[in-house]
């Protein structure tokens, strides 16, 4: 391949990842082309530097080729440089919004306040972005929570140490894949293997999928799992009464559902009278609005083009009630467990103004605390491997988990920096704006 031709396919990713298409079919494209490019831009820039220079230093500096070629790979580092600073500036980004959502004195309830060198870049995670071992995590595989076989299946992740564990909190890493894909060993690492190494008990299962199997399939396993680690899960050395939830896309949708409807008997099949409850949720990326009822163009598409044939296997209008029990900005209630709701700014599959939406009625009808880090020029799927982004954000939710379970076992309440409604009114100004209103 040319230089030229190099260069004008970096610029083309370039002006995607910057700029992504959020039509309901170009979107998916969008996504696929950006979302592993935007959190490698740190590489890909000096890659690019050092193509032009290596072309530069052959003497190959006439005709117009040439030219062009120096010229797209000149505009490329602009943007890639413009990555790699909105990158950077996550880590102040999460801090703020944790100061916003939980007030100025959450840091007192963490083991210490973070320095300096938590909110640094971190380069050394950008040597080896897809390298998940990690010597201070075990981990055991495939234990089965119910009788779906491999999609019944968990991993439990512990502290590597020999010395025993007993009443650790523990997280729930619900994976993602539009209801339809993906793996429990696939999804979440880099966060399960900070907090296991920290001495939690992190928790990754599979679910069933569609079209196989229809839903509500997936919220009734992701129940299943719940109640599981509840009855079993102090074998391990975890606390059953404090779980946390995660996930990101369909597992976000997920994670927000089952912290939204505990004991929901409907999700709830021949378990009716297990405690599903969890402390605290953090979804990542999520889909909030299955049945349209925001209005938002993206909601809508997303439902009758995806949800109704792969995956709800019956349409809106057949079957409304069943979509509005789906929709977690539909059942928000005051006892709605805390939340750190994450999403990116430029996601191009779901609209950030699902976040949004679900944010302000959070905080509308939530007694918990509302969380809320909306990270500009990041993607969907921005947190799958290491990257500058994802190492803050594993650290923020570090931070936020860590005030939670402390905050939770000392009997504290949140204390949030937010007067009720006021965000909410900021939120759906911003919505409002989005959609043209």
């Amino acid at each position: 391949m040319s230089f030229l031709s190099r260069q004008s396919v970096i610029a083309a990713l370039t002006v995607n990842a910057v700029r992504p298409s959020r039509g309901q079919r170009s979107g998916v494209g969008s996504f696929a082309a950006g979302f592993v490019f935007n959190e490698t831009a740190p590489q890909l820039l000096a890659l690019t530097a050092l193509d032009a220079a290596a072309h530069l230093t052959k003497g190959r500096r006439q005709g117009f080729r040439a030219k062009a070629g120096l010229a797209l790979a000149g505009a490329s580092a602009l943007g890639l440089a413009r990555m790699v600073h909105q990158s950077r500036r996550a880590g102040a980004g999460f801090e703020e919004a944790l100061v916003e959502g939980l007030g100025v004195d959450y840091v007192e309830q963490l083991d210490q306040a973070p320095t300096p060198a938590d909110l640094a870049t971190p380069w050394r995670r950008l040597a080896r972005p897809f390298h998940f071992a990690d010597d201070g995590v075990r981990v055991i595989r495939n234990l089965s929570y119910s009788e779906a076989g491999k999609r019944g299946r968990l991993d439990i992740y512990l502290p590597a140490g020999k010395d025993a564990i007993k009443d650790a909190p523990v997280l729930l890493q619900v994976h993602g894949g539009a209801w339809s894909v993906g793996e429990k060993e696939h999804q979440g690492r880099p966060l399960m293997n900070q907090m296991a190494a920290k001495g939690w008990v992190c928790v990754a299962i599979n679910y069933r999928l569609s079209p196989r199997d229809a839903w509500p399939a997936h919220i009734v396993d992701v129940k299943r799992a719940i109640a599981w680690i509840k009855d079993n899960i102090a074998d391990y050395g975890g606390d059953p009464d404090y779980l946390a939830i995660t996930g990101g896309s369909a597992g976000g949708h997920l994670t927000a559902l089952a912290a939204l409807t505990p004991g929901d008997p409907a999700f709830q099949p021949g378990f009716e009278d297990a405690d599903t409850r969890v402390q605290a949720a953090v979804p990542f990326y999520g889909v909030y609005d299955f049945a349209g009822s925001t209005g938002l163009t993206n909601a809508i598409g997303m439902r009758d083009a995806f949800l109704g044939p792969k995956v709800m296997k019956t349409t809106w209008a057949d079957a409304p009630d069943t979509y509005e029990a789906a929709s977690p900005i539909l059942r928000i209630t005051p006892d709605a467990p805390d939340f750190f709701v994450i999403h990116g700014e430029l996601d191009s599959l779901v609209a950030v103004d699902q976040a949004r939406m679900f944010v302000a009625e959070l905080r509308r009808t939530s007694r918990k605390s509302v969380v809320y880090a909306e990270l500009p020029g990041a993607q969907h799927a921005f947190d799958v491997f290491h990257s500058i982004r994802s190492a803050h954000a594993v650290r923020a939710v570090d931070r936020y988990l860590t005030w939670h379970w402390n905050t939770w076992r000392h009997g504290l309440e949140a204390d949030s920096g937010v007067e009720p409604g006021e965000m909410s009114a900021d939120l759906d100004d911003d919505a409002r704006a989005d959609r043209g209103a």
